[in-house]
This record gives structure tokens, C-alpha cells and sequence, in this order.
């Protein structure tokens, strides 16, 4: 049953998101665009009740609960950028706003792009662990628990991957190709010189 919430969630994510920027760029309703993105958490509260409410009722926890628990801290941690991201695309394409500009590509501002987005796996991490926690204190009998305590290790273990993945960013940055030199470094000079 969890799993198929689970999907449910992610199908809902998108539907909502999808009829959020309809509303906001093609019907001209902003605010209702907006109400429909704002229902989107909502889907977490639902997964994260359900999943209560069946551990309450004496499910065994299992894979399912610890993965309940990382669905809801990846959303935590990346669901409001790729929000944003893909608000700013719809703005470009149903809206005549200009183009959103893309993350950079190349040397310590890609570096630091990187780093901004594992902070979010940080935080995902970090909210996938508190739940399994509260979880398991909600069982309260450490011999069912080991699967969640299992999915802990998972989340920490993908953070630490990401994080060594942004890290290499820092130490081999990303060359610009020949002939961009020139460009790359002058926005990088400029915005040191405006700080």
C-alpha cells in the first residue's frame, strides 16, 4: 500500500505542477496557479500520516516505510528547485518572459552550483533520517526497526556519494572550451568586483 502512495505522490507532484503553471501562465489565474502549487506539500503531509497511521496498526516496518521516508526528504530537499526551474521555463515558453538562465557550466560557478544543490541532498538526508528516528521511536521495538535503520545508512550513504561528487567540482573545475575563456572570466571578475 505505501508503495503505491508513494507513486501516487509522484504522480500527483506532477499533475498539480503541471496544472499549477496552466492556470498561472495559460489561463491567467496566478493565484490559483499558485493555491495548486501550494497543495503540493500537502502530498507529503498524506504520505507521511499513511505510513503513521500503518506502522500504528502494527505493520511490520519494512523497505516500504524507510522508502516513504526518503521520498518525503528528497522532496524536501530538491522539490522547490525543480519547481522553481520549471516555473521559470513555463514563464519563458507561456508567459514572454525571457529565458531562464541555466546553471553555469563551467569553473568555480559551477563548483559552487554543485554545492548548492548537494546541500539540498543534505537536507534530505537529514529529513529522511529524523523520520525514520521518530519511526522507530513510534514502534518502539528495536528487533522490527533494523529496516528502517537500514535506509538511514541508504540516505547518508547517497549524500556522502553526492557530496564527493560536488567536491571533485571544487578540486578538477570544469575548463571552459577553447575560445570561452574569455567570456567565462569576465562575469566571474564582475560579480567579484560587485561584492
Amino acid at each position: 500500500m505505501i508503495v503505491t502512495l508513494i507513486i501516487v505522490c509522484e504522480v500527483g507532484f506532477w499533475v498539480l505542477l503541471a496544472a499549477g503553471l496552466a492556470a498561472r501562465y495559460l489561463l491567467g489565474k496566478p493565484r490559483l496557479g499558485l493555491a495548486l502549487l501550494l497543495c503540493e506539500p500537502l502530498l507529503e503531509v498524506l504520505l507521511l500520516v499513511v505510513t503513521a497511521i500503518d506502522l500504528r496498526n502494527g505493520a511490520d516496518p519494512d523497505w516500504t516505510h524507510g522508502l516513504a521516508a526518503l521520498y518525503i526528504g528528497y522532496t524536501v530537499g530538491h522539490g522547490h528547485r525543480t519547481v522553481q526551474w520549471l516555473d521559470g521555463h513555463a514563464a519563458h515558453r507561456l508567459g514572454g518572459a525571457p529565458k531562464p538562465a541555466g546553471p553555469p557550466r563551467h569553473g568555480m560557478a559551477w563548483a559552487r552550483h554543485e554545492g548548492r544543490v548537494w546541500l539540498g541532498t543534505l537536507l534530505g538526508a537529514a529529513v529522511a533520517t529524523a523520520l525514520l528516528l521518530v519511526a522507530m521511536w513510534y514502534v518502539g521495538d528495536p528487533d522490527r526497526t533494523t529496516s528502517l535503520q537500514s535506509w538511514m545508512h541508504v540516505a547518508w550513504r547517497a549524500a556522502t556519494f553526492h557530496g564527493l561528487f560536488a567536491l571533485a567540482h571544487f578540486v578538477f573545475p570544469k575548463k571552459p572550451p577553447e575560445g570561452d575563456g574569455a567570456k567565462e572570466e569576465r562575469p566571474a571578475r564582475e560579480s567579484a568586483a560587485g561584492r
